[in-house]
């Protein structure tokens, strides 16, 4: 398969491994209207660096994310983005804290964009579910760079589509080759096998086609094509009319069933030759028989998901300012989540921007009572004062008079990165809250969330092991007979983090122990 190189690119491959792991620190809850401190909900607004949150997320997320979209910057010269990532690379430190420039001002405006994206893109395929799938918007300008780096990290097996979002309802008359008017939306799914792209319901405007002329018992019908191309010549054949005229396929083609086929669909009435029984007949096809909604294309008009005018519209409805040049439209989302998730399904959006996400999230929610929880990730200052703001308008309610829009409901929580789980020095961080570290050292181990146990130290048991984190801040921790004697819960095998470890390799082999040494042997992901 083909791959793509870039300066830097040897450097970034595996520099999700390097990132530091960061808890991740509530700030408030918002529920019934109102911030408050203390209990948590399923959704989230996290304020960071996307690249270190994406690494937060993994112990409770990895693999259960159903849908992700984002939008990352498109590398357009004037978006003013900033490569920040702290590489161990000379020529990627030199790029720290510039603005990356237009194609002619930057000759390595695209390794510093694939360089960016690619770590995320890493974390982001770890958290994806087996049966979801990731949906990315781009442009021209990185289209094809996107395309060959999730053919790298997806697998090209995974690719599912690219679909063309017509973005702009009025032509842009001034540009000296094309008008654009459209931008990309990649698709790739985890695993392609077992990935299944919802139907799009109906519309009333496509059940307007299917009338009942013949008063058919099944109900409204249309008439199908009969026949297809290139023609197959068992497939040619002559067919007579009830009026007795005889018709061919049109040159080139072939009829769509064989004559045998054909004849029984004939004997059920699932034919049409017209009311006078004189026509070329046609299948009908059943509305009944196609009311669970029809497959959609990789066209999507503005007619059907909005524009970037309506993205604007939205904002300065809820906001009364024009906050964002090139907001996505939330039916766009909303079209997005419908395809791939259910009622009960993760949403994540790691370049959250002003919330769309969470606005379709919500909206979805409240017309179909689903549960679906979002996740948005968002580094810029304003995480709060737009996204998170912009999630409590929605909940509560926005516009005045005529143009008010009732508000969803919903929660959410708040979260700031907080401190990193190791220091410098490779060491664990006493400034951590001891359920974080422990979180951490389960998932590692078992890959499961964590949940507080009752006995002291113990993590929890799976498959038949008993995991203990024998550690204090304040002090060294030996596992000798003395603390051997203090374990309550029986297992075949016992896996024990200490400082030290006293025991005799006979009597760890006797009961099954594997000591692991704090923090040596604590695996960093």
């Amino acid at each position: 398969m083909p791959t793509l190189n870039w300066i830097g690119k040897e450097k970034v491959i595996n520099h999700h491994q390097d990132v530091p792991y960061k808890i991740l620190e509530p700030q408030y809850t918002f529920s019934n209207g109102k911030e408050s401190k203390g209990a948590t909900s399923e959704n989230k607004i996290i304020h960071g660096d996307n690249l270190e949150a994406l690494k937060s997320l993994l112990p409770e997320y990895e693999g259960k994310i159903k849908c992700i979209y984002i939008d990352p910057p498109y590398n357009t010269g004037n978006e003013g983005w900033v490569y920040n990532d702290n590489v161990s690379h000379p020529k990627l430190k030199k790029w720290l804290g510039q603005v990356v420039g237009k194609e002619s001002e930057d000759l390595s405006r695209h390794d510093k964009w694939l360089c960016m994206m690619y770590p995320r893109l890493k974390l982001l395929h770890k958290l994806l579910a087996d049966d979801g799938a990731i949906f990315i918007s781009i442009d021209d300008n990185e289209q094809a760079n996107l395309k060959l780096i999730c053919d790298e990290i997806f697998g090209g097996r995974n690719f599912v589509t690219s679909i063309a979002w017509q973005r702009a309802y009025a032509p842009v008359s001034l540009n000296k080759y094309f008008s654009t008017n459209h931008d990309f939306v990649l698709c790739y799914s985890k695993k392609k096998d077992i990935y299944r792209v919802k139907k799009l319901k109906r519309t009333e405007k496509q059940n307007k086609d299917y009338k009942n002329p013949d008063k058919d018992p099944r109900g409204n019908w249309k008439a199908g094509n009969p026949s297809v191309g290139p023609a197959v010549e068992k497939n040619v054949y002559k067919v007579k009319c009830p009026s007795g005229r005889i018709v061919l396929p049109p040159k080139g083609r072939s009829w769509l069933y064989s004559e045998e086929k054909l004849n029984e669909l004939i004997d059920d009435n699932r034919i049409w030759f017209g009311k006078d029984g004189n026509s070329i007949w046609a299948p009908k096809l059943f509305l009944s028989e196609v009311s669970d909604g029809i497959t959609p294309l990789t066209t999507w008009l503005y007619s059907e998901v909005g524009h970037t005018q309506d993205a604007k519209k939205d904002l300065k409805q809820i906001f009364n300012d024009d906050l964002f040049a090139t907001p996505k439209p939330v039916k766009l989302i909303e079209r997005i989540i419908s395809l791939t998730a259910d009622k009960n399904s993760i949403i994540l959006d790691s370049f959250a921007g002003s919330g769309t996400t969470a606005h379709a999230v919500l909206n979805l929610n409240k017309e179909d009572g689903g549960n679906r929880k979002f996740i948005l990730i968002e580094m810029e200052d304003y995480a709060n004062t737009i996204t998170g703001e912009r999630v409590k308008r929605v909940i509560n309610g926005y516009g005045e008079g005529s143009k008010a829009i009732e508000g969803t409901g919903g929660d959410f929580t708040y979260y700031e990165l907080g401190e990193a789980l190791f220091k410098d020095d490779k060491m664990l961080n006493e400034d951590v809250p001891l359920t974080k570290i422990q979180e951490y050292v389960w998932y590692t181990e078992t890959k499961e969330a964590f949940n507080a146990q009752e006995e002291n130290y113990l993590l929890g048991t799976k498959h038949d092991t008993a995991y203990y984190f024998y550690y204090e801040k304040d002090r060294l921790t030996t596992l000798d007979e003395s603390y051997l004697r203090t374990l309550k819960t029986k297992a075949q095998q016992y896996i024990i983090y200490a400082d030290l470890c006293l025991l005799d390799q006979k009597l760890m082999d006797k009961y099954h122990i594997v000591f692991k040494k704090i923090p040596r042997d604590i695996t960093r992901f």
